[in-house]
């Protein structure tokens, strides 16, 4: 009796910790992702183009996503996404991607991945959970500068558009392959309860204190490239 007493005590106890370590993570990465948004957006000349940000329905980022192998190549992070709703811009959602490449590649790299979401159609593959770049969604490198180029391809064909920053330097970035998913593990570590995908991005979950930094860097990111642009 006192070693089941003892072993429910070392249980109870891991769990706890465990739920800790999540939630410490989570907020760790929103924190690191307001902070790869405002970092891009104080460069303006290579940054995100005012077109862009103004006509995005959801704005998600993985920072420091992993890349790398050898002749095979790999994409594997973590992410946060917030979609915009009558009120303004949603509770985060929680994600993970997954890809592989094919190429003559050596050695590993962290990057900083910033996707835009330009329509109801990319918007609706974001609340489903689950799917594929490329596959289920159309995706593309996104255009780089303080504005879009003037041709509307980038509006109308393309429902994601990918960035990514490694090094200091930051670019379009070509991502297809790639398969985004709930991260179940996180949304339970902040939510503390059963919270969906759809119903934190379409704007029915309060949004909690500790995506406060996340959230105000999105607010900004239009401010910042609109003030760029009249300087």
């Amino acid at each position: 009796m006192k070693k089941l007493i003892f072993m429910m005590v070392v249980l109870s106890f891991a769990s706890f910790t465990w739920a800790e370590s999540d939630r410490e993570a989570s907020k760790d990465r929103l924190d690191h992702a307001g902070s790869v948004l405002q970092e891009i957006m104080a460069a303006p000349d290579n940054g995100i183009p005012e077109e862009v940000l103004e006509h995005a329905k959801c704005i998600a980022v993985v920072p420091h996503m992993i890349k790398g192998g050898f002749v095979f190549g790999a994409e594997n992070g973590r992410g946060v996404a917030t979609c915009r709703t009558a009120n303004g811009w949603s509770a985060p959602a929680f994600f993970a991607i997954t890809g592989g490449s094919w190429g003559l590649q050596i050695g590993i790299e962290g990057v900083d991945l910033v996707m835009i979401i330009q329509n109801e159609k990319g918007m609706q593959h974001l609340l489903a959970s689950k799917f594929q770049l490329g596959a289920d969604a159309s995706a593309a490198a996104g255009p780089v500068g303080r504005h879009a180029s003037a041709s509307t391809d980038w509006k109308l064909d393309t429902e994601i558009l990918t960035y990514s920053r490694a090094k200091g330097a930051f670019a379009g970035l070509t991502l297809s392959g790639a398969s985004i998913r709930r991260d179940d593990d996180s949304m339970q570590a902040i939510y503390g309860r059963h919270v969906t995908t759809r119903a934190a991005l379409l704007g029915k979950v309060a949004a909690p204190a500790t995506a406060e930094t996340f959230l105000s860097a999105v607010r900004s990111a239009k401010g910042q490239a609109v003030r760029a642009a009249t300087e």
